[in-house]
């Protein structure tokens, strides 16, 4: 088994694929069909090209402050491809491609950042929490939804992302423990991107790896090159399953990078070298990827094309929609965080609603 060959205490990094897409541990790689790694592929890709040109927007002043994902897509596809229908996802605010694989449509991730709330109203099925901006929440909300899975007998896990700077707040520590207590069916994905906004991985922790944190939980830790996703695929499939059997929570350490700043107000080149970002390019998830799926004669230089100009068209129409929606109601706004509106919520909807009718009177 993976988690007990490559324990948060061996000091080893689990991989499969090398960088340029050949494989390297044969043992562990996954046996998945070929639609599922072409549609693995696609979404790699669409998130790629849908971030980069979020990226522009925003430039332009046509989308709100926007956090990337690139450079990261393997970390969230790899899981996300190894989940059932019926697990959740509990993000956190750069889980772009992890959101797109479970379900949300590019349009409502859209909406999100360009600041209409109808951005965090999934259809009904899709179990994916929305976009969680403080920091270390998502993972207590993980534990609440695996906990609810646990005590109603299903076969669901929850999972939920953090960053390596995420860590360092008291809500890791909280939902980590509290899911760990109650052998919760929870799957905890640390995305170490080697940076908490500015504040480097070495002055972020003094602990060696951050998936050996799981030992003080008394559940498994393991590291994962978070480029690799197989390996990712692979971890998350074996986490899983020990999940539904009733032995808890998974500490998974995603050893990745974030290619792009830390949110569109962020300027990267303050507190990293160009010659730190060159090295992780030729480390992309994609190119990587990519290599393997050709090696495989799953996918060539023409397919490639043709594929890219697809999803870069259907990004743009996408966009294009969300720049003429319409504002969200009052109801929109409120109504969709609780079950029944508790009664302060409900004041301050009375407030706004009657702020709104006395401006349209004067």
């Amino acid at each position: 088994m993976i988690l007990k060959e490559y324990d948060a205490l061996s000091k080893k990094r689990f991989q499969v694929l090398d960088e340029v897409g050949k494989v390297i541990n044969p043992k562990f790689e996954p046996k998945i069909d070929d639609k599922t790694l072409l549609h693995m592929y696609r979404m790699m890709l669409l998130a790629r090209i849908a971030d980069e040109k979020a990226l522009q927007y925003q430039r332009q002043g046509r989308m709100l402050t926007f956090a990337p994902v690139k450079g990261q897509e393997a970390a969230q596809i790899g899981p996300m491809a190894a989940l059932e229908e019926g697990d959740w996802l509990s993000p956190a605010f750069r889980e772009q491609a992890a959101f797109l694989y479970k379900g949300v449509s590019l349009e409502q991730a859209y909406l999100y950042w360009y600041g209409n709330e109808r951005g965090s109203f999934f259809e009904d099925g899709v179990r994916v929490l929305p976009v969680n901006v403080p920091i270390g929440s998502q993972v207590n909300h993980a534990a609440g939804l695996a906990y609810a899975e646990k005590l109603k007998g299903n076969k669901n896990v929850a999972v939920t992302y953090i960053g390596d700077g995420g860590t360092s707040h008291g809500e890791f520590h909280e939902g980590m423990n509290f899911a760990s207590v109650y052998n919760a069916p929870m799957i905890c994905i640390v995305q170490n991107n080697q940076y908490a906004i500015s504040t480097p991985r070495a002055k972020q922790t003094k602990s060696e790896t951050i998936s050996q944190k799981a030992v003080a939980y008394g559940v498994p830790g393991i590291q994962v090159d978070g480029n690799d996703v197989l390996a990712m695929y692979a971890v998350v499939k074996e986490a899983r399953e020990r999940a539904t059997k009733g032995e808890g929570v998974t500490l998974i350490e995603a050893y990745t990078y974030r290619l792009g700043p830390h949110t569109t107000s962020d300027d990267p080149t303050i507190y990293r070298k160009d010659e730190e970002v060159n090295e992780w390019l030729l480390k992309d998830p994609l190119i990587r990827f990519k290599g393997y799926l050709e090696g495989k004669k799953l996918w060539d230089d023409k397919k490639e094309a043709t594929l890219v100009e697809e999803l870069t068209e259907y990004v743009g129409e996408t966009f294009k929609k969300v720049e003429v929606s319409e504002d969200p109601t009052v109801d929109e706004i409120f109504d969709h965080t609780y079950a029944t509106l508790p009664e302060e919520l409900k004041r301050q909807k009375a407030q706004h609603l009657a702020f709104l009718s006395e401006s349209e009177e004067n």
